[in-house]
């Protein structure tokens, strides 16, 4: 199972490519680290965009991306230009797209830790996010929700 993980800043689509076989992560190389979107917020501009990473989904042959939420409202809020990319992922056609909170990502994480410090993969920082919308995904994949506690 091949996932993309995309966290998405300001105009821009860190991405993560991430697999599980056999209980073993594999981290694939790609071509691309990020994409950007020009925000001339004119719809040519969105579907050169949206046609680039499902260009990419499909060269990588990805089975599912999994998008890391992001707050509406607040001083964490996520920018417009973002969930117009959000939207243009959710949109292409036989690309199957989850969203996950960070909540869940966090709890996930708690319970299923990551087996290797970040630092070790070789990826850059600003792919940090996405590795671990990708790794929560694959856990929540494999292990499904944890169980609320009950006081």
């Amino acid at each position: 199972m091949k996932i993309c993980g995309v966290d998405l800043k300001g105009s821009e689509a860190n991405i993560c490519l991430l697999s599980l076989d056999n209980d073993v992560f594999l981290l694939p190389d790609c071509r691309v680290r990020k994409l950007a979107y020009s925000k001339q917020n004119s719809t040519e501009d969105i579907r050169e965009f949206q046609f680039t990473f499902k260009k990419l989904m499909e060269d990588y042959k990805i089975d599912y991306v999994v998008i890391r939420d992001r707050p509406t409202k607040g001083k964490f809020a996520g920018s417009s230009a973002g969930f117009k990319l959000e939207a243009a992922i959710q949109l292409i056609e036989d690309l199957k797209v989850k969203v996950i909170t960070p909540s869940v990502m966090k709890e996930i994480i708690k319970r299923n830790p990551i087996p290797v410090q970040f630092s070790e993969t070789g990826l850059k920082m600003f792919q940090e996010d996405a590795f671990n919308t990708a790794y929560a995904q694959i856990m929540l994949d494999k292990h499904g929700l944890p169980e609320p506690k009950i006081d």
